[in-house]
């Protein structure tokens, strides 16, 4: 008879990882467990392993969800497949072109994550501090990348965001939330007004990859001063638009 070498708590403590990449939302002990098959106090033990670890991570509401070292791992396989190495010459050519602040971003656990950045060199700036966790509703990246999801995958985000009124022009009423990503989705870019932080006004397009889905986006960031309406209509939109068609393509032939 061929002997097993395989080690049964690695095998579990996989496919609750794999569990929660699936799930793509903060989920519970119980939830995990059930869906999981197995023992919820073995679910407990294992999670407690992964968090330790920074693979998983525990919210105020006691639901676990990808910790951000579950990222930096992506990070590696993506630079693997050069797609770190693909996207990071256009973040520099659009800096190059209008010298404003440009990002590459990914909705993570109902957050939207910035993982690499150029900033302007102009003395006042928009930047962003890598891997730490922005809200979506009330960013240019996080909209865009909401307003492609699907109709399930929205109502949870909905139920599982505290919506805060960051400034007057934060949306944080579901229903204009919903209208707002339908005009998004329609024109395929999303605008950040003055919606997360007073003087700051951003444009974001998504990146599609090979399964014709938005697995990140870019996005332009600068003061209100400087990035006017006539602006972002004129010369931002375009670029950023072009730029992320440009790599979506790319994408397509890796």
């Amino acid at each position: 008879m061929k002997r097993d070498n395989t080690v049964k708590s690695v095998i579990k403590a996989l496919n609750i990882f794999k569990l929660l990449v699936e799930e793509g939302k903060p989920i519970s002990l119980s939830s995990i467990s059930k869906k999981a098959d197995i023992n919820i106090s073995t679910v407990y033990r294992l999670l407690n392993t992964l968090v330790k670890l920074g693979y998983v991570r525990q919210n105020e509401k006691e639901l676990y969800c990808l910790g951000l070292h579950s990222y930096e791992i992506a990070d590696l396989i993506n630079q693997n497949f050069n797609i770190w190495g693909l996207v990071r010459p256009y973040l520099k050519e659009i800096v190059d072109k209008c010298n404003e602040t440009s990002s590459f971003a990914v909705l993570e656990a109902n957050k939207i994550v910035y993982i690499d950045q150029i900033e302007s060199e102009n003395m006042v700036k928009v930047s962003t501090s890598l891997k730490t966790q922005n809200p979506a509703y009330c960013t240019g990246s996080g909209k865009i990348l909401l307003a492609y999801l699907n109709n399930k995958m929205l109502e949870r985000y909905i139920e599982d965001t505290d919506f805060i009124k960051y400034t007057d022009s934060t949306i944080i009423d579901p229903l204009s939330l919903q209208k707002e990503l339908n005009k998004i989705k329609k024109q395929g870019y999303a605008t950040e007004l003055e919606e997360k932080e007073k003087g700051v006004h951003s444009v974001a397009a998504p990146i599609f990859g090979m399964n014709n889905k938005p697995f990140g986006a870019i996005s332009i960031s600068g003061p209100s001063s400087r990035i006017t309406h006539k602006y972002l209509t004129e010369k931002l939109i375009p670029l950023i638009i072009s730029n992320a068609k440009q790599i979506s393509a790319e994408l397509q032939t890796v």
